[in-house]
Protein backbone atom coordinates (compact mmCIF):
# COMPACT_ATOMS: atom_id res chain seq x y z
CA UNK A 1 0.00 0.00 0.00
CA UNK A 2 1.17 3.51 -0.79
CA UNK A 3 1.59 6.47 1.94
CA UNK A 4 -1.57 8.59 2.75
CA UNK A 5 -1.10 11.72 1.26
CA UNK A 6 -0.85 13.68 4.91
CA UNK A 7 1.08 10.86 6.84
CA UNK A 8 4.41 12.16 6.57
CA UNK A 9 2.89 16.30 7.53
CA UNK A 10 0.83 14.51 10.46
CA UNK A 11 3.85 12.37 12.06
CA UNK A 12 5.36 15.84 11.68
CA UNK A 13 2.79 17.55 13.41
CA UNK A 14 2.82 15.10 16.12
CA UNK A 15 6.48 15.69 16.70
CA UNK A 16 6.28 19.62 17.08
CA UNK A 17 3.26 19.24 19.77
CA UNK A 18 5.12 16.38 22.23
CA UNK A 19 8.41 18.92 21.92
CA UNK A 20 6.29 21.54 22.91
CA UNK A 21 4.45 20.63 25.36
CA UNK A 22 7.44 19.21 27.40
CA UNK A 23 9.21 22.49 27.08
CA UNK A 24 6.13 24.05 28.20
CA UNK A 25 6.27 21.81 31.76
CA UNK A 26 10.37 22.34 32.14
CA UNK A 27 9.85 25.78 34.07
CA UNK A 28 7.57 23.69 36.76
CA UNK A 29 11.40 21.63 37.39
CA UNK A 30 13.65 24.52 36.15
CA UNK A 31 12.46 27.49 37.25
CA UNK A 32 13.26 30.69 35.14
CA UNK A 33 13.54 28.53 31.93
CA UNK A 34 11.51 30.00 29.08
CA UNK A 35 9.28 26.94 28.17
CA UNK A 36 7.90 26.60 24.80
CA UNK A 37 8.44 29.55 22.30
CA UNK A 38 5.77 31.59 21.05
CA UNK A 39 6.71 30.89 17.22
CA UNK A 40 5.90 26.97 16.83
CA UNK A 41 5.85 25.72 13.11
CA UNK A 42 6.18 22.66 10.90
CA UNK A 43 8.24 24.26 8.16
CA UNK A 44 8.85 23.38 4.62
CA UNK A 45 12.94 22.69 4.33
CA UNK A 46 15.31 23.60 6.97
CA UNK A 47 14.34 26.50 9.62
CA UNK A 48 15.01 30.05 8.88
CA UNK A 49 16.74 31.46 11.98
CA UNK A 50 14.88 35.05 11.46
CA UNK A 51 12.98 35.15 14.88
CA UNK A 52 15.04 34.07 18.04
CA UNK A 53 13.13 37.00 20.23
CA UNK A 54 9.82 35.37 20.74
CA UNK A 55 7.09 37.96 18.05
CA UNK A 56 4.55 37.57 20.61
CA UNK A 57 6.00 40.13 22.84
CA UNK A 58 9.34 41.14 21.49
CA UNK A 59 11.58 39.45 24.12
CA UNK A 60 13.77 36.22 23.88
CA UNK A 61 11.76 33.26 23.42
CA UNK A 62 12.84 31.82 20.38
CA UNK A 63 11.44 29.16 17.88
CA UNK A 64 10.61 25.42 17.53
CA UNK A 65 10.11 23.94 14.32
CA UNK A 66 10.11 20.68 12.72
CA UNK A 67 11.23 19.69 9.10
CA UNK A 68 11.23 16.86 6.85
CA UNK A 69 14.97 16.10 5.62
CA UNK A 70 14.32 12.91 3.62
CA UNK A 71 12.59 10.10 3.00
CA UNK A 72 12.93 6.83 1.36
CA UNK A 73 11.43 3.01 1.31
CA UNK A 74 12.55 0.59 3.04
CA UNK A 75 11.71 -3.10 3.50
CA UNK A 76 14.66 -3.83 6.67
CA UNK A 77 13.72 -0.28 8.37
CA UNK A 78 15.68 1.97 8.29
CA UNK A 79 18.05 0.35 5.70
CA UNK A 80 17.06 2.24 2.11
CA UNK A 81 15.65 -0.31 0.05
CA UNK A 82 17.32 -0.71 -3.54
CA UNK A 83 14.58 -2.72 -5.04
CA UNK A 84 13.56 -2.18 -8.65
CA UNK A 85 10.05 -0.84 -8.78
CA UNK A 86 8.20 0.55 -11.80
CA UNK A 87 8.18 -3.41 -13.48
CA UNK A 88 4.75 -4.67 -12.50
CA UNK A 89 2.47 -1.37 -11.68
CA UNK A 90 2.67 0.76 -8.18
CA UNK A 91 4.40 -1.88 -5.83
CA UNK A 92 5.25 0.34 -3.06
CA UNK A 93 7.44 -0.57 0.04
CA UNK A 94 5.77 -1.82 2.98
CA UNK A 95 7.17 1.00 4.92
CA UNK A 96 8.38 4.65 4.46
CA UNK A 97 11.66 5.82 6.42
CA UNK A 98 11.00 9.65 7.17
CA UNK A 99 13.91 11.26 8.87
CA UNK A 100 12.77 14.49 10.56
CA UNK A 101 15.12 17.49 12.17
CA UNK A 102 13.55 19.16 15.52
CA UNK A 103 14.83 22.76 15.96
CA UNK A 104 14.62 24.60 19.00
CA UNK A 105 16.75 28.19 18.67
CA UNK A 106 17.17 30.62 21.62
CA UNK A 107 18.32 34.10 21.63
CA UNK A 108 22.60 33.62 22.10
CA UNK A 109 23.81 36.44 24.60
CA UNK A 110 25.52 39.49 21.84
CA UNK A 111 27.82 42.04 22.54
CA UNK A 112 27.18 45.47 24.10
CA UNK A 113 27.04 48.52 22.09
CA UNK A 114 30.54 49.40 23.03
CA UNK A 115 31.34 46.18 21.35
CA UNK A 116 32.55 44.17 24.65
CA UNK A 117 31.81 40.76 25.05
CA UNK A 118 28.92 38.75 26.57
CA UNK A 119 30.29 38.00 30.29
CA UNK A 120 30.12 34.39 32.08
CA UNK A 121 26.97 35.04 33.59
CA UNK A 122 25.18 35.51 30.54
CA UNK A 123 26.92 32.62 28.39
CA UNK A 124 26.22 30.65 31.67
CA UNK A 125 22.40 31.69 31.56
CA UNK A 126 22.11 30.68 27.53
CA UNK A 127 24.27 27.52 27.96
CA UNK A 128 21.70 26.63 30.78
CA UNK A 129 18.84 27.06 28.86
CA UNK A 130 20.45 25.43 25.88
CA UNK A 131 21.50 22.43 27.51
CA UNK A 132 18.09 22.27 29.09
CA UNK A 133 16.56 21.96 25.96
CA UNK A 134 18.54 19.50 24.51
CA UNK A 135 17.67 17.09 27.10
CA UNK A 136 14.01 18.04 26.62
CA UNK A 137 13.63 17.26 22.73
CA UNK A 138 15.46 14.15 23.45
CA UNK A 139 13.39 12.98 26.14
CA UNK A 140 10.23 14.43 24.67
CA UNK A 141 10.61 12.16 21.11
CA UNK A 142 11.93 9.04 23.14
CA UNK A 143 8.48 8.91 25.41
CA UNK A 144 5.68 10.73 22.92
CA UNK A 145 6.99 9.52 19.24
CA UNK A 146 5.65 5.65 19.83
CA UNK A 147 2.22 6.54 20.51
CA UNK A 148 2.01 8.51 17.82
CA UNK A 149 1.26 5.32 16.23
CA UNK A 150 -1.82 3.79 15.17
CA UNK A 151 -3.24 0.82 17.19
CA UNK A 152 -1.49 -1.17 20.01
CA UNK A 153 2.25 -1.41 18.51
CA UNK A 154 4.00 2.01 18.91
CA UNK A 155 5.80 3.77 16.11
CA UNK A 156 9.30 2.11 14.84
CA UNK A 157 11.97 5.20 15.10
CA UNK A 158 16.06 5.49 15.62
CA UNK A 159 17.20 8.50 17.07
CA UNK A 160 19.75 10.28 15.11
CA UNK A 161 22.30 12.78 16.65
CA UNK A 162 21.72 16.11 18.34
CA UNK A 163 24.16 18.96 18.06
CA UNK A 164 24.08 21.99 19.36
CA UNK A 165 23.63 24.88 16.80
CA UNK A 166 25.08 28.35 16.69
CA UNK A 167 25.32 30.62 17.77
CA UNK A 168 24.72 32.90 14.35
CA UNK A 169 22.83 35.39 13.88
CA UNK A 170 21.62 36.11 17.51
CA UNK A 171 20.56 32.72 18.16
CA UNK A 172 22.07 29.63 19.69
CA UNK A 173 20.46 26.13 19.91
CA UNK A 174 19.77 22.27 19.35
CA UNK A 175 19.34 20.29 16.33
CA UNK A 176 17.75 16.51 16.88
CA UNK A 177 17.16 14.40 13.78
CA UNK A 178 14.99 11.09 13.97
CA UNK A 179 13.82 8.37 11.62
CA UNK A 180 10.29 6.91 11.72
CA UNK A 181 8.69 4.86 10.05
CA UNK A 182 5.60 4.82 8.34
CA UNK A 183 3.51 2.50 7.00
CA UNK A 184 1.66 2.28 3.92
CA UNK A 185 -1.88 1.94 3.85
CA UNK A 186 -3.19 4.10 1.34
CA UNK A 187 -3.94 2.71 -2.30
CA UNK A 188 -2.02 3.84 -4.80
CA UNK A 189 -2.66 6.79 -7.10
CA UNK A 190 -5.01 6.00 -10.08
CA UNK A 191 -6.30 2.55 -8.30
CA UNK A 192 -3.45 0.87 -9.74
CA UNK A 193 -2.60 -1.96 -7.20
CA UNK A 194 0.08 -4.84 -6.49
Amino acid sequence: MALAPLAAHQLAEAVLGCVCVALDAVPDDVPGHPGCPCRVCVVPGESAWDSCADPCTGEAGGQLTVNIARMWPTSRFPEPDNEVRGLRGCVPAATTAVELVVTVLRCAPLPTADGCPPDCDQLAEAARIVHVDAVTVLNAVTCCLPGTAPGRRGRRFVMGQQRTIGPQGGCVGVEQRLTAALPGCAPCPGGDSP
